[in-house]
This record gives C-alpha cells, structure tokens and sequence, in this order.
C-alpha cells in the first residue's frame, strides 16, 4: 500500500458525477476481465484530465504534482476504503498509463498551437518529473519525443515501459511503482536504470 496521502483539491472541483463501480470492475479485471478493464481505464482517464485541466486553469500559480492528481482520482472514484491490496495497486497501474495519454494528449494540443516549434529535450535523469501535468518542466516536443521512445521500448520490454510510466508520467516512487506492477522494488530499480539507458541513446 502506498504510504504517500493524496491532497484533496474540493473547492471549486467539478461537481461530482456518477461513477462506474470502480471497486468491483477492478476485481473483475485482474481476473482477466478486459472489458472490465478497459472501463477502469475510461473512468480513470477521464477523471484525471477533468482534474488536471480544473489544475491548469483555476490554479495556474501552483505547482501539483503527477501523483496527487492520481491519488485524486484514486479517492474520487473508488468509494471503497476496503479495496484489497491488489484492486488498488491495479488500480494505480492503470492510473499512470492513462496519466501518461493525458498528458501526451495535453501536449499534441500545445504543439499543434505552436506549429513544431520549440525544443524537443528531455531528461530522466532527475525524475519523477512530478510537475508535468501542471505543463512545467519538460516541452510538450520533448513529452511527445519520450511517448514515441517509450512505444519502442514496449516492443522489447513492455515491464520496463510500464516502470517509466509509473516513474515518470504518474511520478511514483520506487516502493509505489513495484505496488502497481506486482514486482520488487530491487526490480524496479534494475528497470527504471535499463530504461533510462535505453530511452537517453534513442532521445539522443
């Protein structure tokens, strides 16, 4: 379980809608449910580009990070505090590869504005980059850089892009990151270095 409490954003939140059953589609998804899964990840990326676009608009001088924004969506969508230990660690899984395309959608946005300007850099060496979904820190050329290295990587090894979505797109920690995958957090250290490697010679 992760040890990290998420801060709860209510004042001016959009009103509360109706949610699927969030708890249960989550158990019927780790016993292979794919629908079921494919609507945890609607509900969650739904959830988490409603919260971060309220972000961007009504609080512009504060900087939130990644994982509050998952944690966010996390209490916001599962009304059960008795979700096992696995619903929830699924849960976050899913939630760092839908904060993932929230945040390569937010930058295809910008990009087209720009028309291709701007520098395309960008850098794990210092992640979890925590400030991304708030638009600081990297270029949207350089996020839309890593998402296509990224789908590189998950031909050859489709564990170590998921590490790099935890990491670096849900700002995870090490300890959270293995939570979600069902893997040792000596694992996650051994993929997040591999990845890094990997992902610095294609970026390069």
């Amino acid at each position: 379980m992760a040890r990290r409490t998420a801060r709860t954003y209510h004042a001016g939140m959009p009103p509360e809608s109706s949610p699927p059953d969030v708890t249960r589609l989550l158990r019927s998804a780790a016993a292979g449910d794919e629908a079921a899964f494919d609507r945890v990840f609607q509900a969650v990326y739904e959830e988490l580009r409603g919260l971060a676009r309220h972000v961007r608009r009504g609080r512009a001088g504060e900087t939130i990070n990644t994982t509050a924004l998952v944690h966010e969506a996390y209490l916001r969508l599962v009304p059960s505090r008795e979700l096992a230990w696995e619903g929830r660690s699924h849960f976050m899984g899913v939630a760092a590869r839908a904060m993932r395309q929230v945040l390569v959608r937010a930058a295809e946005r910008k990009t087209a504005l720009k028309r291709g300007s701007g520098k395309a850099d960008v850098s794990l060496d210092d992640a979890p980059a925590g400030a991304l979904a708030a638009g600081a820190g990297v270029a949207p050329e350089g996020v839309l850089a890593l998402d296509a290295a990224l789908d590189r990587l998950e031909e050859l090894s489709p564990r170590q892009a998921r590490v790099v979505e935890c990491r670096y797109f849900a700002g995870m920690s090490v300890e959270e990151t293995g939570e979600a995958l069902g893997v040792s957090e000596p694992t996650v250290k051994r993929d997040w270095r591999a990845a890094r490697a990997w992902l610095a010679r294609e970026l390069a």
